[in-house]
Protein backbone atom coordinates (compact mmCIF):
# COMPACT_ATOMS: atom_id res chain seq x y z
CA UNK A 1 0.00 0.00 0.00
CA UNK A 2 2.71 2.87 0.80
CA UNK A 3 6.31 2.11 1.22
CA UNK A 4 8.21 -0.17 2.99
CA UNK A 5 7.93 1.79 6.73
CA UNK A 6 10.93 3.00 9.17
CA UNK A 7 10.67 1.34 12.63
CA UNK A 8 8.86 3.47 14.94
CA UNK A 9 10.62 5.02 17.35
CA UNK A 10 10.46 4.36 21.22
CA UNK A 11 6.94 5.61 22.30
CA UNK A 12 6.25 7.67 25.48
CA UNK A 13 4.48 6.12 28.26
CA UNK A 14 1.14 6.37 26.70
CA UNK A 15 1.94 8.43 23.95
CA UNK A 16 0.42 9.14 20.32
CA UNK A 17 2.56 10.32 17.62
CA UNK A 18 0.48 12.20 15.60
CA UNK A 19 1.04 14.42 12.62
CA UNK A 20 3.28 14.98 10.34
CA UNK A 21 5.21 11.98 11.66
CA UNK A 22 2.40 9.39 11.76
CA UNK A 23 1.70 10.35 7.83
CA UNK A 24 5.35 10.04 6.94
CA UNK A 25 5.67 6.97 8.68
CA UNK A 26 2.64 5.92 6.62
CA UNK A 27 4.76 6.49 3.73
CA UNK A 28 7.85 4.93 4.31
CA UNK A 29 9.57 8.32 5.31
CA UNK A 30 12.05 8.37 8.03
CA UNK A 31 11.24 11.29 10.15
CA UNK A 32 13.47 13.50 12.61
CA UNK A 33 10.60 15.56 13.87
CA UNK A 34 8.03 13.96 16.12
CA UNK A 35 4.57 15.39 17.73
CA UNK A 36 3.41 13.48 20.62
CA UNK A 37 0.41 13.64 22.52
CA UNK A 38 1.14 12.33 25.79
CA UNK A 39 -0.36 11.92 29.52
CA UNK A 40 2.39 13.52 31.24
CA UNK A 41 4.23 15.62 28.96
CA UNK A 42 7.10 16.73 31.31
CA UNK A 43 7.56 13.06 32.47
CA UNK A 44 8.16 12.48 29.11
CA UNK A 45 10.01 14.83 27.59
CA UNK A 46 12.39 14.61 30.52
CA UNK A 47 12.95 10.55 29.64
CA UNK A 48 13.20 11.31 26.04
CA UNK A 49 16.40 13.97 26.69
CA UNK A 50 17.82 11.22 29.42
CA UNK A 51 17.59 8.37 26.56
CA UNK A 52 18.46 10.80 24.03
CA UNK A 53 21.32 12.93 25.04
CA UNK A 54 19.64 16.07 24.21
CA UNK A 55 17.76 18.67 26.04
CA UNK A 56 14.27 19.52 27.20
CA UNK A 57 12.66 22.85 27.35
CA UNK A 58 9.01 24.20 27.58
CA UNK A 59 7.50 25.47 24.75
CA UNK A 60 4.44 26.98 26.79
CA UNK A 61 4.98 25.58 30.54
CA UNK A 62 1.41 26.70 31.50
CA UNK A 63 -0.44 24.29 28.69
CA UNK A 64 2.03 21.53 29.33
CA UNK A 65 3.63 21.96 25.63
CA UNK A 66 7.24 20.71 25.90
CA UNK A 67 10.32 20.27 23.11
CA UNK A 68 13.71 18.16 23.23
CA UNK A 69 16.31 18.83 20.68
CA UNK A 70 18.09 15.59 20.20
CA UNK A 71 21.20 14.77 18.60
CA UNK A 72 21.22 14.79 14.72
CA UNK A 73 18.72 17.37 14.60
CA UNK A 74 15.68 15.27 15.98
CA UNK A 75 13.32 17.24 17.58
CA UNK A 76 10.15 16.14 19.83
CA UNK A 77 7.20 17.85 20.55
CA UNK A 78 4.91 16.90 23.58
CA UNK A 79 1.61 18.04 24.43
CA UNK A 80 -1.00 16.81 26.70
CA UNK A 81 -2.87 14.18 25.22
CA UNK A 82 -6.69 15.07 24.95
CA UNK A 83 -9.96 13.40 26.53
CA UNK A 84 -11.10 13.13 22.79
CA UNK A 85 -8.24 12.42 20.78
CA UNK A 86 -10.90 11.76 17.55
CA UNK A 87 -11.86 15.09 18.01
CA UNK A 88 -8.63 16.39 18.31
CA UNK A 89 -7.51 15.20 14.86
CA UNK A 90 -10.44 16.18 13.06
CA UNK A 91 -9.14 19.78 13.97
CA UNK A 92 -5.91 19.83 11.79
CA UNK A 93 -5.53 21.35 8.26
CA UNK A 94 -5.81 18.16 6.32
CA UNK A 95 -6.16 14.51 5.95
CA UNK A 96 -2.95 13.02 5.23
CA UNK A 97 -2.09 14.75 8.97
CA UNK A 98 -5.20 14.05 10.76
CA UNK A 99 -3.72 10.82 11.15
CA UNK A 100 -2.25 8.98 14.87
CA UNK A 101 0.06 5.99 15.56
CA UNK A 102 -0.15 4.25 19.09
CA UNK A 103 2.52 2.41 19.67
CA UNK A 104 1.51 -1.09 18.66
CA UNK A 105 1.23 0.09 15.30
CA UNK A 106 -2.84 0.89 15.54
CA UNK A 107 -3.80 3.82 13.12
CA UNK A 108 -6.39 6.17 13.87
CA UNK A 109 -7.81 7.87 10.92
CA UNK A 110 -11.01 9.71 11.54
CA UNK A 111 -10.67 11.41 8.15
CA UNK A 112 -10.08 8.96 5.51
CA UNK A 113 -6.00 10.11 5.49
CA UNK A 114 -4.81 6.99 4.21
CA UNK A 115 -6.59 6.72 1.26
CA UNK A 116 -5.43 10.53 0.24
CA UNK A 117 -2.15 8.84 0.95
CA UNK A 118 -2.17 6.01 -1.81
CA UNK A 119 -3.74 8.72 -4.12
CA UNK A 120 -1.28 11.36 -3.17
CA UNK A 121 -3.85 14.05 -2.65
CA UNK A 122 -3.91 16.75 -0.51
CA UNK A 123 -7.75 17.52 0.91
CA UNK A 124 -8.62 19.49 4.03
CA UNK A 125 -10.52 18.53 6.82
CA UNK A 126 -13.06 21.08 6.64
CA UNK A 127 -13.25 24.50 5.47
CA UNK A 128 -14.02 25.80 8.65
CA UNK A 129 -9.95 24.42 10.00
CA UNK A 130 -8.55 26.38 6.55
CA UNK A 131 -10.13 29.30 7.67
CA UNK A 132 -9.08 28.91 11.25
CA UNK A 133 -5.87 29.86 10.87
CA UNK A 134 -5.14 31.80 7.18
CA UNK A 135 -1.51 30.07 7.21
CA UNK A 136 -2.89 26.75 6.28
CA UNK A 137 -3.73 28.08 3.11
CA UNK A 138 0.22 28.82 2.41
CA UNK A 139 1.20 25.09 3.91
CA UNK A 140 -1.13 24.63 1.21
CA UNK A 141 1.42 25.08 -1.33
CA UNK A 142 3.61 24.40 0.94
CA UNK A 143 2.68 20.43 0.92
CA UNK A 144 2.49 20.08 -2.91
CA UNK A 145 6.05 20.98 -3.25
CA UNK A 146 7.31 18.96 -0.69
CA UNK A 147 5.17 15.80 -0.73
CA UNK A 148 4.53 15.38 -4.47
CA UNK A 149 1.20 15.58 -3.52
CA UNK A 150 -1.53 17.79 -5.57
CA UNK A 151 -5.05 19.59 -3.89
CA UNK A 152 -7.73 18.25 -4.47
CA UNK A 153 -10.12 20.91 -6.28
CA UNK A 154 -12.78 21.48 -3.41
CA UNK A 155 -9.48 22.67 -1.01
CA UNK A 156 -7.84 24.82 -3.80
CA UNK A 157 -11.23 26.70 -3.93
CA UNK A 158 -10.86 26.77 -0.25
CA UNK A 159 -7.63 28.10 -0.27
CA UNK A 160 -8.06 30.68 -3.07
CA UNK A 161 -11.10 31.80 -1.06
CA UNK A 162 -8.85 32.31 1.86
CA UNK A 163 -6.38 34.10 -0.06
CA UNK A 164 -8.99 36.35 -1.77
CA UNK A 165 -10.49 37.34 2.29
CA UNK A 166 -6.82 37.94 3.07
CA UNK A 167 -6.31 40.44 0.77
CA UNK A 168 -9.61 42.25 1.05
CA UNK A 169 -8.86 42.40 4.66
CA UNK A 170 -12.01 40.40 5.74
CA UNK A 171 -9.40 37.98 7.52
CA UNK A 172 -6.85 39.08 9.34
CA UNK A 173 -2.86 38.15 7.98
CA UNK A 174 -0.84 36.01 9.89
CA UNK A 175 2.26 37.05 11.56
CA UNK A 176 5.00 37.58 9.15
CA UNK A 177 7.48 35.14 10.75
CA UNK A 178 5.00 32.84 10.59
CA UNK A 179 4.59 33.36 6.68
CA UNK A 180 8.80 33.68 6.67
CA UNK A 181 8.88 30.29 7.87
CA UNK A 182 6.05 28.34 5.61
CA UNK A 183 8.22 30.12 2.55
CA UNK A 184 11.40 29.24 3.73
CA UNK A 185 10.05 25.25 3.90
CA UNK A 186 9.19 25.55 0.76
CA UNK A 187 11.99 26.82 -0.99
CA UNK A 188 13.89 24.11 0.81
CA UNK A 189 12.16 21.57 -1.36
CA UNK A 190 14.12 20.41 -4.28
CA UNK A 191 10.84 21.91 -6.08
CA UNK A 192 11.15 25.01 -5.16
CA UNK A 193 10.57 26.77 -8.01
CA UNK A 194 7.30 25.07 -8.86
CA UNK A 195 6.21 25.80 -5.61
CA UNK A 196 6.50 29.34 -5.68
CA UNK A 197 4.43 29.17 -9.18
CA UNK A 198 1.82 27.86 -7.10
CA UNK A 199 1.73 30.27 -4.69
CA UNK A 200 0.85 32.70 -7.49
CA UNK A 201 -1.67 30.67 -9.07
CA UNK A 202 -3.39 30.03 -5.57
CA UNK A 203 -3.20 34.45 -5.19
CA UNK A 204 -0.70 34.16 -2.18
CA UNK A 205 2.58 35.58 -3.86
CA UNK A 206 0.68 39.09 -3.83
CA UNK A 207 0.33 38.18 -0.14
CA UNK A 208 3.72 37.41 0.74
CA UNK A 209 6.17 38.98 -2.10
CA UNK A 210 4.01 40.78 -3.92
CA UNK A 211 7.02 42.41 -5.97
CA UNK A 212 8.65 39.57 -7.20
CA UNK A 213 4.83 39.32 -9.38
CA UNK A 214 5.45 42.91 -10.83
CA UNK A 215 8.22 40.81 -13.55
CA UNK A 216 4.39 38.68 -14.94
CA UNK A 217 4.47 39.68 -18.27
CA UNK A 218 7.38 41.98 -18.50
CA UNK A 219 9.31 40.79 -21.73
CA UNK A 220 13.00 41.03 -22.10
CA UNK A 221 13.95 39.88 -25.17
CA UNK A 222 17.69 39.39 -26.21
CA UNK A 223 18.95 36.50 -24.29
CA UNK A 224 15.87 36.20 -22.61
CA UNK A 225 13.16 33.81 -23.64
CA UNK A 226 10.56 34.42 -20.52
CA UNK A 227 9.26 37.04 -19.05
CA UNK A 228 10.78 38.38 -16.17
CA UNK A 229 8.92 36.10 -13.51
CA UNK A 230 9.40 33.34 -15.18
CA UNK A 231 12.91 33.67 -15.48
CA UNK A 232 13.57 34.40 -12.08
CA UNK A 233 11.68 30.70 -11.14
CA UNK A 234 14.09 29.33 -13.98
CA UNK A 235 16.65 30.92 -12.37
CA UNK A 236 15.88 29.31 -9.04
CA UNK A 237 15.56 26.11 -10.94
CA UNK A 238 19.09 25.89 -12.11
CA UNK A 239 20.34 27.09 -9.01
CA UNK A 240 19.07 23.87 -7.01
CA UNK A 241 19.79 21.70 -10.27
CA UNK A 242 23.44 22.47 -9.82
CA UNK A 243 23.94 22.68 -5.49
CA UNK A 244 20.96 20.84 -4.37
CA UNK A 245 22.07 21.52 -0.81
CA UNK A 246 22.12 25.35 -1.71
CA UNK A 247 22.21 27.82 1.16
CA UNK A 248 18.43 29.84 1.57
CA UNK A 249 20.63 32.67 0.99
CA UNK A 250 21.47 32.23 -2.50
CA UNK A 251 17.53 30.20 -3.32
CA UNK A 252 16.41 33.98 -1.93
CA UNK A 253 18.74 35.31 -4.48
CA UNK A 254 17.84 33.69 -7.16
CA UNK A 255 14.17 34.12 -6.83
CA UNK A 256 14.46 37.84 -6.01
CA UNK A 257 17.73 38.51 -8.54
CA UNK A 258 16.11 40.66 -11.19
CA UNK A 259 13.44 42.22 -9.53
CA UNK A 260 14.68 45.25 -9.84
CA UNK A 261 13.71 44.77 -13.90
CA UNK A 262 9.72 45.99 -13.62
CA UNK A 263 10.79 49.36 -11.97
CA UNK A 264 13.78 50.07 -14.41
CA UNK A 265 12.70 48.74 -18.28
CA UNK A 266 13.18 51.30 -20.46
CA UNK A 267 12.33 50.57 -24.21
CA UNK A 268 14.40 53.21 -27.16
CA UNK A 269 12.42 55.15 -28.88
CA UNK A 270 14.26 54.65 -31.65
CA UNK A 271 15.24 50.65 -31.96
CA UNK A 272 12.41 49.74 -29.76
CA UNK A 273 15.60 47.83 -27.84
CA UNK A 274 14.56 47.08 -23.97
CA UNK A 275 16.54 47.69 -21.43
CA UNK A 276 16.82 47.43 -17.42
CA UNK A 277 20.00 50.10 -16.68
CA UNK A 278 20.79 49.56 -12.96
CA UNK A 279 18.22 46.86 -12.07
CA UNK A 280 20.69 45.37 -9.80
CA UNK A 281 20.82 48.28 -7.39
CA UNK A 282 16.95 48.23 -7.54
CA UNK A 283 16.94 44.67 -6.91
CA UNK A 284 19.05 45.04 -4.37
CA UNK A 285 17.00 47.69 -2.21
CA UNK A 286 13.94 45.80 -3.27
CA UNK A 287 15.22 42.27 -1.57
CA UNK A 288 16.38 44.18 1.61
CA UNK A 289 12.89 45.62 2.15
CA UNK A 290 11.22 42.21 1.13
CA UNK A 291 13.23 39.99 3.73
CA UNK A 292 13.18 42.59 6.06
CA UNK A 293 9.61 42.72 6.20
CA UNK A 294 9.40 38.64 6.04
CA UNK A 295 12.10 39.08 9.29
CA UNK A 296 14.78 37.71 8.22
CA UNK A 297 18.25 37.78 10.16
CA UNK A 298 19.79 40.85 9.35
CA UNK A 299 22.89 39.34 8.04
CA UNK A 300 20.75 37.11 5.72
CA UNK A 301 18.67 40.36 4.38
CA UNK A 302 22.65 41.82 3.64
CA UNK A 303 23.77 38.89 1.95
CA UNK A 304 20.77 38.00 -0.11
CA UNK A 305 20.76 41.73 -1.27
CA UNK A 306 24.80 42.03 -2.15
CA UNK A 307 24.37 39.09 -3.99
CA UNK A 308 21.56 40.78 -5.99
CA UNK A 309 23.73 43.93 -6.22
CA UNK A 310 26.91 41.64 -7.68
CA UNK A 311 25.25 39.45 -10.11
CA UNK A 312 25.61 41.26 -13.49
CA UNK A 313 29.01 41.99 -12.67
CA UNK A 314 31.04 41.53 -15.73
CA UNK A 315 32.86 38.05 -15.36
CA UNK A 316 36.82 38.44 -16.03
CA UNK A 317 39.22 38.08 -19.26
CA UNK A 318 42.41 37.43 -18.05
CA UNK A 319 44.15 36.13 -14.91
CA UNK A 320 44.45 39.56 -13.59
CA UNK A 321 41.19 40.86 -13.86
CA UNK A 322 40.16 37.45 -12.05
CA UNK A 323 42.24 38.13 -9.22
CA UNK A 324 40.38 41.29 -8.73
CA UNK A 325 37.14 39.97 -9.21
CA UNK A 326 37.86 37.44 -6.26
CA UNK A 327 39.57 40.37 -3.63
CA UNK A 328 35.94 42.38 -4.87
CA UNK A 329 33.79 39.69 -3.93
CA UNK A 330 35.80 37.00 -2.32
CA UNK A 331 32.83 37.41 0.66
CA UNK A 332 30.29 36.75 -1.55
CA UNK A 333 32.11 33.45 -3.00
CA UNK A 334 31.09 30.72 -4.54
CA UNK A 335 27.08 31.77 -4.05
CA UNK A 336 27.77 34.77 -6.29
CA UNK A 337 29.24 31.88 -9.29
CA UNK A 338 26.49 29.86 -8.82
CA UNK A 339 24.07 33.06 -9.15
CA UNK A 340 25.66 33.75 -12.19
CA UNK A 341 25.41 30.51 -13.88
CA UNK A 342 21.72 30.47 -13.14
CA UNK A 343 20.86 33.67 -14.56
CA UNK A 344 22.74 32.65 -17.68
CA UNK A 345 21.44 29.20 -18.09
CA UNK A 346 17.97 30.22 -17.27
CA UNK A 347 18.34 32.50 -20.63
CA UNK A 348 18.13 31.23 -24.19
CA UNK A 349 16.49 33.84 -25.99
CA UNK A 350 17.60 34.99 -29.60
CA UNK A 351 20.92 36.36 -28.84
CA UNK A 352 22.20 33.75 -26.41
CA UNK A 353 24.48 31.64 -28.46
CA UNK A 354 26.96 28.32 -27.72
CA UNK A 355 29.71 30.76 -28.58
CA UNK A 356 28.47 33.43 -25.40
CA UNK A 357 28.10 30.45 -23.75
CA UNK A 358 31.68 29.44 -23.68
CA UNK A 359 32.79 32.91 -22.89
CA UNK A 360 30.90 32.61 -19.93
CA UNK A 361 31.95 29.66 -18.63
CA UNK A 362 35.88 31.04 -19.75
CA UNK A 363 35.17 33.74 -17.60
CA UNK A 364 34.13 31.01 -14.41
CA UNK A 365 36.81 29.30 -15.15
CA UNK A 366 39.19 31.78 -14.55
CA UNK A 367 37.55 33.36 -11.21
CA UNK A 368 37.84 29.88 -10.12
CA UNK A 369 41.81 29.63 -10.93
CA UNK A 370 41.97 32.67 -9.20
CA UNK A 371 40.19 30.86 -5.95
CA UNK A 372 42.18 28.17 -5.83
CA UNK A 373 45.36 30.11 -6.79
CA UNK A 374 44.24 32.30 -3.42
CA UNK A 375 42.15 30.53 -1.49
CA UNK A 376 42.22 33.28 1.65
CA UNK A 377 43.45 37.39 1.24
CA UNK A 378 47.16 37.51 1.73
CA UNK A 379 47.97 38.81 5.25
CA UNK A 380 48.37 42.52 5.50
CA UNK A 381 51.83 43.97 4.30
CA UNK A 382 51.65 47.37 6.83
CA UNK A 383 48.77 47.79 9.47
CA UNK A 384 47.61 51.08 9.51
CA UNK A 385 49.74 52.78 12.30
CA UNK A 386 52.79 52.15 9.83
CA UNK A 387 50.33 53.89 7.17
CA UNK A 388 49.75 56.86 9.05
CA UNK A 389 53.02 57.33 9.89
CA UNK A 390 53.96 56.61 5.70
CA UNK A 391 51.43 59.26 4.66
CA UNK A 392 52.07 61.51 7.49
CA UNK A 393 47.66 61.42 8.19
CA UNK A 394 45.91 60.62 11.35
CA UNK A 395 43.30 57.87 11.57
CA UNK A 396 40.53 58.62 9.14
CA UNK A 397 38.55 57.70 5.65
CA UNK A 398 42.05 58.19 3.95
CA UNK A 399 43.70 55.40 5.80
CA UNK A 400 40.99 52.99 4.89
CA UNK A 401 41.01 54.13 1.14
CA UNK A 402 44.81 53.54 1.38
CA UNK A 403 44.76 50.33 3.27
CA UNK A 404 42.28 49.29 0.69
CA UNK A 405 44.07 50.05 -2.55
CA UNK A 406 47.05 47.99 -0.75
CA UNK A 407 45.21 45.28 0.05
CA UNK A 408 43.58 44.97 -3.54
CA UNK A 409 47.80 45.32 -5.10
CA UNK A 410 48.27 42.53 -2.97
CA UNK A 411 45.27 39.97 -4.24
CA UNK A 412 46.98 41.00 -7.80
CA UNK A 413 50.54 40.07 -6.71
CA UNK A 414 51.74 43.42 -7.96
CA UNK A 415 52.95 43.78 -4.48
CA UNK A 416 54.23 41.33 -1.96
CA UNK A 417 56.67 42.88 0.48
CA UNK A 418 56.63 45.80 2.80
CA UNK A 419 59.36 47.75 1.04
CA UNK A 420 57.29 46.95 -1.97
CA UNK A 421 54.25 48.29 -0.15
CA UNK A 422 55.95 51.28 1.03
CA UNK A 423 56.53 51.91 -2.81
CA UNK A 424 53.33 51.24 -3.59
CA UNK A 425 51.78 53.69 -1.43
CA UNK A 426 53.90 56.56 -2.00
CA UNK A 427 53.20 56.35 -5.56
CA UNK A 428 49.18 56.12 -4.20
CA UNK A 429 49.52 59.25 -2.24
CA UNK A 430 50.80 61.20 -5.08
CA UNK A 431 48.33 59.91 -7.50
CA UNK A 432 45.61 60.59 -5.35
CA UNK A 433 46.84 63.92 -3.38
CA UNK A 434 44.41 65.19 -0.43
CA UNK A 435 41.29 67.21 -1.04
Amino acid sequence: MFGRRAPLPAFPPGALLVGGAARDWLRGVPARDFDWAVPDPVGAAQELARASGGAAFALDEERGYWRVSAPGGVQHDLVPLPDDVTADLLRRDFTVNALGVWADGRVLDPAGGRADLRSRRLRMVSRENLRADPLRAWRAARFEATLGFRLEAATEAAVREVAADLGAGRVPMPAWERVRDELHALLLSPDAARGVGRLEDLGLLALSVPELREGLGVAQGGFHHLDVFGHSLEALHQVLARRPDAPLTLRWAALLHDVGKAHTRAVDPVTGRVSFHGHERVGARLSAEILTRLKLPGGDVRRVSALVGAHMLPLPANEREARRFVYRCRDLLPDLLSLMLADREAARGPSSSEASRRAYARGFERVLAALEDQPAPPPPLLDGQEIMALLGVPPGPRVGRAARALAEAAALGEVNTPDGARAFLRAWAEADPPA
